[in-house]
């Protein structure tokens, strides 16, 4: 089986930073069930893998990123094979958002479909300048059903979403980040991320995996609910070791070593 999707855990300096790396060029990265398998192998490998403390979702295809659902493949399926693969899609999108650790999407290319309901999964998206981004389901009579069309709204609000999604409208990275559908736009969406990335690795690996979890599900509630999520995620910091390693570093004016304990 070619390994249309793989992990690299990067070394030295870098450390904790783990890439995982699309490259399907027959279909331009686009979702099969072999790609699919090899994504969720991958998702379970980083889930419970305590040195990565940063992942990077990237392309190894110039000019494409993901160009979502593989319709070549989705014809062939039977009327009952379709929405089972589609929730296949979604449960996969959604473990990837609930990794512990902080997802980086570096968006090169053509991010469209199902590729970009991948993206808006991540915490962090970063596309470069000459990216191409759209929810184009409707202009196939679909619309997007692995938790686009709830994640887009939720990122730029619906009205917004609604527009996109019902025009199956294809944008460029600065429009993007003037919608707020990514954070950055960069010349080379990659060395952002990894940018990003280096910044978060020195930083409280368990803080930054509460800090997700408190963000994640408080935003999904009223804010007293919330409130109550961020205490209950700040207990599980307190009797750690790498908080009493920070106040440490703080009287002594160093940086910080944390291990993650």
């Amino acid at each position: 089986m070619n390994a249309e999707v793989r992990l690299e855990r990067l070394t030295g300096a870098d450390q904790g930073i783990s890439l995982i790396r699309m490259n399907r060029p027959s279909r331009k990265n686009s979702l099969g069930k072999v790609f699919m398998v090899q994504f969720r192998q991958i998702l379970d490998d980083i889930k419970f893998d305590k040195e990565t403390k940063v992942v990077i979702l990237k392309s190894d295809i110039p000019g494409t990123f993901c160009t979502g659902a593989d319709l070549k493949e989705r014809k062939e399926m039977s009327t009952d094979e379709v929405p089972k693969f589609v929730d296949s899609l979604r449960s996969s999108f959604t473990d990837m958002e609930r990794l512990p650790q902080p997802v980086i999407a570096a968006i090169d290319g053509f991010a469209l479909g199902g590729g970009l309901e991948m993206a808006l999964c991540c915490d962090i998206r970063v596309a470069s300048k000459k990216s191409t981004l759209g929810l184009v389901e409707t202009k196939w009579a679909l619309l997007p059903g692995a938790g686009g069309s709830q994640r887009l709204a939720r990122l730029i609000g619906p009205a917004k979403a609604k527009e996109l999604i019902f025009t199956a409208r294809m944008f460029d990275g600065d429009a993007a980040e003037r919608l707020g559908v990514v954070n950055h736009v960069a010349e080379d969406a990659f060395e952002k991320s990894l940018q990003i990335a280096r910044e978060i690795i020195p930083r409280g690996p368990i803080a930054v995996r509460m800090a997700k979890v408190a963000i994640n599900l408080g935003i999904q509630t009223d804010i007293t609910s919330g409130l109550s999520v961020e205490q209950q995620c700040y207990a599980q910091i307190v009797p750690t070791k790498d908080r009493l390693e920070g106040l440490k570093a703080f009287a002594e004016k160093r940086q910080p070593v944390y291990k993650g304990e």
